[in-house]
């Protein structure tokens, strides 16, 4: 190379842009329509976007209503509103219909743009051995291979959650079920750590072993529980901040497996259908107050 030639590639590196830094790594939040009860979708969906979310999901009976009303009100009118308070349509959790009737909900999602669907597993699971669990939970997988492909094949995720007297319950099965469909598009795994040992070594190695299997991410702790009425504030110990769950390993998780799929903070109210603090105005405060506490922690990793 000549002289002149290396003094132009001096200048050609001298005027380029700086390769702009990384973006740091933050939660993704979604809002979880279940948190206003019954309100309905006129009074939730100004709220999205105070909480911190930038999309809601639905939830229909007997958790919410919002799913219902979305159908009851027309998809061009619940269109026109998402579009009101410019805000994104996440998905839907849809326990009711379960994971082998999904084929109606996945046109419904991807018509408004949303990435996933929320359901449960199925297949046997008390009383038998360890070995016959996990022989179920592949058969389970087997059965939904053709669910996920139609997923897929539109966009969206069917997320798989881990819940009490359900095949998808122990640490264990939410192993094999990452493991079973390690290679499987269209379908992953919603996770709830609530429904788990708060033992937050366990919590994190769970989430790295899902990885990028990780449909989406419940920030949401056991507490007091959420089966039986009992003074509020005990009730809201299910919020992060409120109990005695250390977040920042489960984040700290999060962040190395570079999950950016939406993380709903969460609870159940007793009894089921009202919001999580009386008004909608309460609801939308105590959200952001766990938001606040999470976001500070993942200011400190």
């Amino acid at each position: 190379m000549n002289r002149r030639r290396f003094l132009q590639s001096l200048s050609a590196i001298a005027a380029a842009p700086a390769f702009a830094a990384e973006s740091p790594w933050k939660l993704n939040y979604m809002l979880a329509s279940s948190m206003y009860g019954s309100l309905p979708l006129a009074e939730i969906l100004p709220e999205v976007k105070k909480t911190g979310a930038t999309a809601i999901e639905l939830w229909p009976k007997k958790h919410g209503t919002q799913r219902e009303e979305m159908d009851a009100m027309g998809h061009d009118k619940f269109a026109a509103l998402l579009k009101e308070h410019g805000v994104g349509f996440g998905g839907s959790t849809r326990y009711d219909l379960g994971p082998f009737k999904l084929t109606e909900e996945i046109a419904i999602v991807k018509k408004f743009g949303g990435s996933f669907i929320v359901t449960g597993g199925s297949g046997e699971w008390k009383g038998v051995s360890s070995e016959q669990l996990k022989a179920n939970v592949k058969d389970f997988v087997e059965k939904m291979k053709p669910h996920a492909a139609l997923a897929a094949e539109n966009g969206v995720e069917i997320g798989i959650e881990n819940h009490i007297n359900n095949l998808i319950d122990t640490p264990d099965s939410l192993l094999w079920l990452a493991d079973d469909i390690r290679n499987t598009p269209g379908i992953g795994i919603a996770l709830a750590p609530y429904h788990l040992p708060q033992d937050t070594k366990l919590l994190a190695d769970l989430i790295k072993h899902i990885d990028q299997k990780m449909t989406l991410f419940y920030t949401w702790e056991h507490g007091m529980g959420c089966m039986k009425p009992m003074p509020k504030e005990e009730e809201l110990q299910q919020m992060p901040g409120r109990g005695k769950l250390d977040w920042k390993p489960l984040l700290q998780a999060l962040k190395e497996t570079k999950f950016t799929g939406p993380t709903e903070i969460f609870m159940h109210p007793t009894p089921r259908g009202i919001p999580i603090m009386p008004t909608a105005a309460e609801t939308t405060a105590e959200i952001v107050r766990a938001k606040n506490h999470l976001d500070a922690i993942v200011a400190s990793l």
